[in-house]
């Protein structure tokens, strides 16, 4: 045979503090997370396309904050009140996928509520900002356009390639600084697509055998180039 089946033994991706990676695309969002009183009536919203970070952020912060996580879309108006201790902390992950789902529009707009009863922090993230979801509830609208806002930047020059090294890392792969200056200088600003390139030749690689070289890293930029990833540049260029 030759290639072997590649099993996907990996570790978890480390999401501590320690191991988030700050530049200027995302320090005024974590600034932002790390000081609560800011917050009007004690409610953020975290904002971020795919890949840039907020997960990661609203992880460690919820560890630190002992708040449970729950997706926006597996929450129902009949179990809002236990969700959200007294003076306790929530996150809410992926709001923007309600958008037109009555029941959970409703249950956010009583989430929202509840927090601002109970004194509670309630961190909501999602992948860009209210008015762009599609909310049909003017009600919870009008509360999440007035809500503070922290922003995560597209990534910089500086975090593209940490970012890198730290899914490789992740992945228990070593690979040599000149791939991934090569891979950086050739993708799209797009952490999310870095991470299902890595992936990509994380499985190449063990099914084949090979080290992670520039020419593997090749070869797997230029099957994930346009037209079916349009936001991966041609490893050419």
């Amino acid at each position: 045979m030759q290639s072997q089946l590649a099993l996907d033994l990996t570790i978890p991706p480390a999401l501590s503090r320690d191991d988030f990676l700050t530049t200027t695309a995302n320090r005024d969002a974590l600034a932002m997370l790390d000081e609560p009183n800011r917050w009007p009536g004690g409610r953020l919203l975290l904002i971020g396309g795919a890949g840039a970070g907020k997960s990661h952020l609203a992880r460690f912060w919820a560890e630190e904050n002992g708040a449970p996580i729950i997706r926006a879309s597996a929450i129902s108006p009949t179990g809002i009140d236990a969700l959200l201790d007294p003076a306790g902390a929530l996150v809410v992950e992926n709001a923007h996928q309600i958008a037109g789902i009555s029941e959970a529009e409703d249950a956010l707009f009583h989430l929202w509520n509840l927090a601002g009863a109970r004194q509670a922090l309630l961190l909501i993230t999602a992948r860009m900002p209210p008015r762009d979801w599609g909310i049909r509830l003017p009600d919870l609208l009008s509360r999440l356009e007035s809500a503070a806002q922290a922003v995560l930047g597209p990534p910089d020059d500086a975090l593209l390639p940490a970012v890198l090294v730290k899914l490789f890392a992740d992945r228990q792969i070593q690979v040599a600084p000149d791939v991934v200056d090569w891979l950086a200088a050739r993708m799209e600003r797009d952490l999310g697509l870095a991470r299902h390139l890595v992936a990509a030749i994380d499985r190449k690689s063990l099914a084949d055998r090979r080290p992670v070289t520039r020419r593997l890293a090749a070869e797997l930029l230029d099957k994930l180039s346009p037209p079916d990833h349009p936001h991966i540049l041609s490893s050419t260029s």
